[in-house]
């Protein structure tokens, strides 16, 4: 991230795609007014403020096979998901 000017890496969702939204992760210089600020295990992520309720207790590792590098969602609200996994069905948490 320091390549790229950035210090922090921003996590949301989009509309898109066959199955309704799309996870989407861009680099920022520094939290948003309303961002969620997450750190764990010596990272942070900052969530966007429209896409907290869709990601309330995701958990995003990064996984290495011998096909691919990539960031994986293990979200407790997706639903669904399309045949290509680019795009899911996320139910938001009811705010209380």
């Amino acid at each position: 991230m320091e390549e790229r000017g950035a210090g922090y890496l921003r996590v949301g969702v989009k509309n898109g795609g066959c199955a309704g939204m799309e996870y989407v992760m861009d680099y920022a210089t520094a939290p948003e007014p309303l961002d969620e600020v997450v750190e764990d295990n010596g990272v942070t992520i900052l969530i966007d403020a429209k896409a907290v309720l869709f990601l309330l207790g995701s958990e995003v590792d990064f996984e290495v096979t011998p096909l691919h590098e990539k960031f994986v969602f293990n979200n407790p609200n997706q639903t669904d998901a399309c045949g290509c996994g680019e795009s899911v069905t996320i139910v938001p948490v009811a705010a209380d």
